[in-house]
């Protein structure tokens, strides 16, 4: 087995000791470092008016940051909640009529398969293209599209068996039409590219890949899909009411355009903190290299899990692979209990075991894996 050194130390991170992190794809560990972004965030929030107009440095600096990741325009990232928020201001905001179709997968998370389901009574179909051996096709998404899809809908990188689809490829496919692309990048944002240029709209949970926490969502929003959905949550942050109003309300009010049209409110900005600090991290050492180490693990990992007798469902081709290696195990969750006894720590439920290779994780972490794995297998 060749040696994969970590790109960082899993030092930088809390609770690590002793143990074999390999669900990030799951929960991230916490980076140490969030230690002093909480004590600044508690100073600043203290501070009137300084420290709020620091905090929203931190929003600016953290949204500039997310651009960079995604090579797209910062001006057209904003935060919403969360990523089910995303599918769900597309489903809100859409002029649907009867005879509309959504195109999405039977392999869905479900916050991206059911964001419609309200849909139905208003006579618009949810089309849920089925898997092929739990490989999902591009081919078979497009085809299934027509002149009434108004939106498909995709993880980009599956939470059930970390096929990494091609995004550029689904946006190609459907230049020129009007039916948008709605991509969920939680799976993929932090450990492989995420060509958010191509898509309508973007968004990803900021707990797993990307080593923040629960709270915040970024999301790119195209001109596209800007002028085709209107707004449906409004605040004194995406309405010209302040300070041009003044105290007294008027209509009709004015709204304001991307990047505030998804914020209407503050937005989580002690979350925000924390994820511009993970993002200064991840750009440090590089998207790029943060992609070979997590499939060079998966790689390792996927050949590993296959000698022991596994049936792997991760695509084996280098591009289709991402950070989540998942092989299918009906007592999924004993296994995971199995192996937490052996400070392994993975991802285990719905028939199907993820292990998860990151930015800390190492050659030796796998082995620990296939070591605690055999021993498993032996003793069922």
């Amino acid at each position: 087995m060749p040696t994969i050194d970590p790109l960082v130390s899993p030092n930088e991170f809390v609770g690590l000791d002793g143990l074999i992190h390999l669900c990030s794809g799951g929960e991230s560990p916490w980076l140490k470092r969030q230690a002093e972004v909480f004590q600044e965030f508690c100073q600043l929030k203290s501070s009137s008016y300084h420290g709020r107009d620091r905090l929203f440095q931190y929003l600016d600096s953290c949204r500039q940051k997310m651009g960079t990741l995604w090579s797209v325009d910062s001006r057209r990232i904003s935060f919403m909640p969360s990523a089910a928020e995303g599918m769900n201001w597309l489903a809100r905001g859409l002029d649907w009529r009867p005879g509309d179709n959504i195109v999405t997968t039977n392999l869905e998370f479900p916050s991206v398969a059911y964001a419609w389901k309200n849909l139905s009574e208003r006579g618009v179909e949810i089309r849920l293209i089925p898997h092929r051996d739990w490989q999902v096709s591009e081919e078979d998404l497009l085809n299934a599209t027509d002149s009434r899809t108004r939106v498909l809908a995709i993880s980009q990188v599956s939470f059930y068996t970390g096929q990494n689809h091609d995004i550029r490829a689904l946006g190609e496919g459907l230049a020129g039409s009007e039916t948008l692309l709605a991509v969920d990048a939680t799976h993929a944002s932090g450990v492989i590219d995420v060509p958010a240029e191509v898509t309508d709209l973007c968004i990803s949970s900021c707990y797993k890949w990307l080593l923040g926490t629960h709270g915040t969502a970024p999301c790119y929003l195209s001109e596209k899909g800007e002028n085709m959905v209107r707004a449906t949550s409004f605040g004194w942050r995406n309405l010209d009411v302040w300070p041009a109003q003044g105290a007294e309300r008027t209509l009709p009010v004015a709204e304001f355009r991307m990047p505030e049209i998804l914020e209407p409110g503050n937005p989580a900005l002690a979350i925000i903190m924390f994820l511009e600090t993970s993002l200064s991290l991840l750009l440090e050492v590089g998207i790029g290299r943060i992609e070979n180490h997590a499939r060079d693990l998966c790689q390792m990992i996927s050949q590993g899990l296959e000698e022991l007798g596994l049936e792997v469902i991760t695509p084996q081709q280098r591009e289709r692979r991402s950070g989540n290696t998942c092989f299918l195990d009906s007592n999924a969750e004993e296994t995971r209990k199995l192996l937490e006894k052996q400070s392994v720590l993975i991802w285990g439920e719905y028939g199907r075991v993820r292990v998860s290779g990151h930015l800390y994780n190492s050659s030796a972490d796998v082995s620990r894996l296939l070591d605690a794995l055999r021993q498993v297998r032996e003793q069922g």
